[in-house]
């Protein structure tokens, strides 16, 4: 697996799931609240199609809020491309959609993740051998674990939402564990965020 990364935007990966609409709130002149923007999935598409990335919204902390800086801050790290799968002092929200039998590197990143099975079934692996089967509705709360995605299903594709938190540096007896993207991910650029 490599994570070589197709140029193109795209509506839609996967032929079987639903496309998807972010909504972003705000406020009108008034202080009331109301729809800021409704904004298509714009998919990135990694290994030849068979999986791929919609960035939902990245931010700073705190956010924010005041004149749109939020909305502007996504909207300039998106274009720039630089977009690592976490982001230094800030959030991540991606959509990940996994074709049938697709299988991710083993990877850390530095953060705390929320990953939620929107779709399918995903195994969660992680290095100490184990295999967890995550069905629709489940939640992994990924703490800088070195760890892999896999869809076991040989015809239907899977889908998860991930909300990655940065966090301090972690440290194992001693030793320090930063981001760690693993074998075949050139092209993905560094989070930026294991500078301490």
């Amino acid at each position: 697996m490599s994570a070589q990364p197709q140029t193109e935007l795209s509506p839609q990966i996967s032929p079987d799931l639903r496309r998807t609409t972010t909504y972003l709130t705000g406020h009108n002149e008034e202080g009331k609240a109301k729809v800021h923007s409704a904004r298509p999935a714009a998919w990135k598409a990694f290994d030849e199609g068979t999986m791929g990335f919609n960035q939902i919204y990245t931010n700073s902390f705190p956010s924010n809020l005041n004149d749109d800086a939020d909305v502007k801050f996504h909207e300039q790290i998106i274009s720039s491309g630089n977009l690592g799968l976490a982001t230094r002092n800030g959030v991540v929200c991606r959509m990940v959609d996994f074709g049938p039998q697709y299988e991710c590197m083993m990877h850390r990143t530095k953060s705390l993740d929320f990953g939620i099975i929107v779709e399918g079934e995903v195994e969660m692996k992680l290095d100490d051998g184990s295999t967890t089967l995550m069905k629709r509705g489940d939640v992994a709360v990924q703490r800088a674990t070195m760890h892999a995605w896999r869809n076991p299903s040989t015809t239907n594709w899977a889908r998860m939402v991930f909300v990655l938190q940065d966090t301090k540096p972690l440290f194992v007896n001693g030793e320090k564990f930063g981001e760690d993207y693993g074998r075949g991910t050139e092209g993905l650029p560094p989070s930026g965020n294991d500078e301490e």
